[in-house]
């Protein structure tokens, strides 16, 4: 199940793997890596955090299956439905015709920069996984009031 804490494990995850080579423990160097994109990356950087995150089993492909489970508790179940997964498995279908420009069935870092190009809201379509500007302005000013 993907909720916000899996976002964040998800966050810590892709900091460690990329940065401290898997380490269970991340390191300061890692932690400031990862900071620094989510608060002032690159729109470059800040997609591929964002692909990383969602690409669960890190194979580089979203596919079907991982946008399933992060999509699934974004939908709100309805009192008398039936197979409420069916809504779920119908909004990875259209997410799918949006993202996967090349058409083979999953979405490559290729696919999704290019949707993502073309329609930027759909930088986090599975979760937010980044701050905001303003909260990244926020919490810089907390460590540097003459921002």
């Amino acid at each position: 199940m993907i909720t916000e804490e899996a976002i964040l494990e998800r966050i810590w995850i892709t900091w460690d793997r990329g940065a401290a080579g898997g380490e269970g423990a991340l390191r300061f160097e890692a932690w400031v890596r990862g900071l620094s994109i989510l608060l002032k990356g690159t729109e470059e950087e800040r997609r591929n955090h964002c692909f990383a995150v969602y690409d669960l089993n890190a194979d580089g492909f979203i596919t079907r299956d991982e946008m399933f489970t992060l999509l699934k508790n974004s939908l709100l179940k309805q009192p008398g439905d039936e197979d409420p997964d069916e809504g779920v498995r119908e909004l990875v279908e259209l997410v799918l015709k949006k993202l996967d420009i090349d058409k083979d069935g999953r979405v490559s870092i290729e696919d999704y920069k290019s949707a993502v190009d073309q329609e930027p809201l759909l930088l986090e379509a599975f979760g937010q996984c980044l701050p905001s500007r303003r909260q990244a302005t926020t919490f810089l000013k907390t460590l540097n009031p003459k921002l």
